[in-house]
């Protein structure tokens, strides 16, 4: 069976306030980067899955970790690729 890697990315849902992303604007814009207008920051994951049986079960599973635990629903989307590891 081959292993798989799930790359993820969370996200803020839009309409959310991200002080982060108001932090990196405001810096930004104080080093002379007046054209940027809206900055989201979110987190990035590597998962390595191990050996899955198939690229979709790789990918329910990678859905319900995503759902369980990784991003909070309420105030956060998700997406992710899953890819063959090494």
């Amino acid at each position: 069976m081959p292993s798989y890697l799930a790359r993820i990315y969370v996200t803020p849902k839009p309409g959310v306030v991200d002080p982060q992303g108001l932090s990196i604007l405001g810096g930004l814009r104080s080093l002379g980067y007046h054209s940027v207008s809206a900055v989201r920051a979110g987190r990035y994951l590597e998962v390595q899955l191990g050996e899955a049986s198939s690229q979709e079960a790789a990918e329910s599973r990678t859905t319900e970790m995503c759902r369980q635990l990784l991003a909070n629903p309420v105030i956060e989307d998700y997406r992710f690729e899953v890819v063959e590891g090494d």
